[in-house]
């Protein structure tokens, strides 16, 4: 019996809906940034505990302006601070959201696979007409294996 891990039906109308979300998306967020895994390795990063220190300390200097020097800008870290809070829930959701579509990629190409692999088992089987001998012609070369030379002695 075939596996079925999901069965989905999604129409043209969807398909233009998802294109439409998504444009709309990669309007909405045009400010967002891509960087490169060097970027990402050198930056001083604000995690979890470090956040609610970044929080206070962005209230305290906006409360004792006069100590800042003209060179820190705190206006630019308040308004950092209140996007990420803006963000952040919507954010969220799109990782869940591209954590499932990654899900049910693996599980349609494996649904696909196994049904293929099960009919290239009923070709073997039959043999020959049908059109079979082409189909496991294809799929024999698709699961080939190549040996490797062996090494050749050295005199």
């Amino acid at each position: 019996m075939s596996q079925n891990l999901v069965s989905l039906n999604i129409s043209h109308d969807d398909v233009v809906a998802i294109a439409a979300a998504i444009n709309t998306l990669q309007e909405k967020l045009g400010g967002l940034i891509e960087l490169s895994v060097d970027q990402r390795r050198r930056l001083t990063k604000m995690g979890d505990r470090s956040e609610a220190f970044c929080r206070q300390t962005l209230m305290v200097l906006a409360q004792n302006k006069q100590i800042i020097p003209p060179e820190l800008d705190l206006a630019e870290a308040e308004r950092d601070l209140y996007n990420l809070d803006l963000l952040r829930p919507h954010l969220s959701s799109l990782r869940q959201l591209v954590a499932r579509a990654d899900d049910t990629e693996m599980a349609l190409g494996s649904d696909i696979l196994n049904v293929a692999l099960e009919g290239y088992a009923l070709a073997k089987v039959f043999g020959k007409g049908a059109g079979l001998d082409a189909l496991k012609e294809t799929v024999a070369a698709r699961y080939s294996r190549k040996r490797k030379p062996s090494p050749v002695a050295a005199p």
